[in-house]
């Protein structure tokens, strides 16, 4: 499941009072009225509930590509170049300033994440651009959803649901390799976190793994058997057997092996006390349930081939590789660690049963169950039929092979503004003409489903006694 990112929001603009072009005077003014509706867009998608979010979700993407074209020509244009065949004559009066919410930064317990004032038209460009990227994935996110969440869903839903994913996904991909071959952008000394070249890398690098990770997600009738012998509306154990078919396990491992180096390497990326906390332990997460999954299917493809022994120490190494310290004997786990894993797998359960978010340990509960599972049926059939020697796991995880891709990412190419749209704008604005400045209030404070947030210690709903005045700059 990939990471539930949370959009930045953003302040409003007038860009006219930035720009000017002698030879498409109206562009200025175009381009802020597209940026106010992505604007106004960013605020309503903050103050929504979870659940309809992900339903707004296609009015962001669409908001977003309709700028970019302007942004795009802005940014070419100050740089003294062609937009498309054109020829663009943009005046800088004043260097672009814009306030971006950095939502990847680390921050304390219960703040707003900052929300600082950049300058340049790069730095909008990243934002915009990195937006864009955490918007497929949480469109991937949504489709994933649903296999968690429907009830019954037949093979073609199911497959389409991870194609589609996928797709995002990559589309993830391309944009933030896209961001990192800007020049600007990549040689930008003074961003935040968010948009620093490392943070962007290590984007790319996630998505690419959550991406490669689905591939075997779609074929892995082992995952589905443990999801439907926990659906308590499933009734299909009354008349059948769950099927399990013969995988590729071997190709399997591999490309969970390449996932699991991609996550390694944004893991590397990804600074410690400079991102937020919960975006580091969900990459860390992803390496181990790659890894996990990984030696999974070498475990599979030893006990397709008889070596029950082998497979069950295939099995111990991939609960090494999830991180799992307890022991498990006839199917039960054993000690404080055991009852331990069983307390906070409840409390996973009950949390994602109140509607919280899913997903947050990168898959790694799941699969979790799946070992055991596997464990317990295959340490029962070794007891009573095979007898096999079960060797030790360390050194059949040095053994691992490479990773294999199974992606080749396309590059990302953004919409450009078309001929007839940029031939429109040499008409000077009319007298009573204006910008489109946007629906929403420009405030920095932006509570969670229109509620302002309150102030860490302060008594619930005296937020108002602690808001900043008019003639002073400081909260005191």
């Amino acid at each position: 499941m990939p990471f539930p990112f949370t959009l930045p929001t953003t302040s409003s603009v007038l860009l006219s009072d930035f720009f000017e072009s002698a030879t498409h005077p109206s562009l200025p003014l175009a381009a802020t009225t597209k940026r106010s509706v992505l604007k106004d867009a960013l605020k309503k998608h903050k103050r929504l509930t979870p659940r309809d979010q992900a339903a707004h979700l296609p009015a962001i993407q669409s908001a977003i590509v309709g700028y970019i074209p302007y942004l795009l020509a802005l940014n070419a244009a100050s740089g003294f170049g062609d937009v498309g065949i054109e020829r663009v004559d943009l005046g800088v009066k004043n260097p672009l300033e814009v306030e971006w919410r950095s939502t990847l930064s680390a921050t304390l317990p219960g703040r707003e994440p900052p929300r600082p004032r950049l300058t340049g038209l790069h730095h909008e460009t990243a934002f915009i651009l990195s937006t864009l990227a955490y918007t497929y994935s949480l469109l991937a996110r949504s489709q994933l959803r649903m296999l968690h969440e429907a009830v019954t869903l037949s093979n073609e839903q199911r497959t389409t649901a991870i194609s589609t994913a996928m797709k995002h996904l990559l589309e993830a991909n391309s944009i933030h390799k896209y961001l990192l071959s800007l020049p600007t952008v990549s040689a930008a000394k003074d961003a935040p976190p968010d948009i620093q070249p490392s943070t962007i890398s290590a984007m790319a690098s996630i998505a690419l793994a959550e991406a490669t990770l689905i591939v075997v997600s779609k074929d892995d009738p082992y995952a589905a058997a443990v999801s439907d012998d926990r659906n308590e509306s499933n009734r299909d154990w009354m008349f059948k057997a769950p099927s399990i078919p013969k995988v590729r396990a071997h190709l399997f491992a591999r490309i969970c092996l390449a996932a699991a180096d991609h996550a390694g390497q944004a893991q590397g990326l990804l600074g410690p006390g400079r991102i937020d906390a919960d975006l580091v332990k969900y990459t860390a997460d992803l390496q181990k349930t790659a890894r996990g999954k990984a030696a999974r299917f070498l475990a599979i493809d030893a006990e397709l081939s008889g070596k029950t022994g082998e497979g069950l120490a295939w099995l111990q190494g991939a609960r090494k590789e999830l991180g799992l310290a307890f022991e498990v004997k006839d199917g039960q786990r054993k000690g404080l660690k055991g009852l331990k894993q069983s307390w906070q797998e409840r409390r996973e359960d009950k949390r994602i049963e109140k509607g919280g978010e899913r997903g947050m340990d990168a898959g790694k509960l799941e699969e979790t169950r799946v070992v055991e599972m596997l464990e317990a049926k295959w340490d029962k059939e070794n007891s009573t039929i095979n007898v096999q020697i079960v060797p030790p796991c360390e050194p059949l995880l040095a053994s691992m092979p490479s990773g294999r891709e199974y992606h080749s990412p396309q590059p990302y190419l953004p919409p450009q503004l078309d001929a007839g749209t940029l031939a429109l704008m040499r008409a000077p604005p009319g007298p009573e003409e204006r910008a489109f400045r946007g629906d929403e209030e420009d405030s920095g404070d932006e509570g969670y489903a229109g509620k302002r947030s309150e102030p860490v210690g302060a008594f619930p709903g005296s937020s108002h006694e602690y808001g900043r005045s008019g003639t002073s700059q400081s909260y005191y």
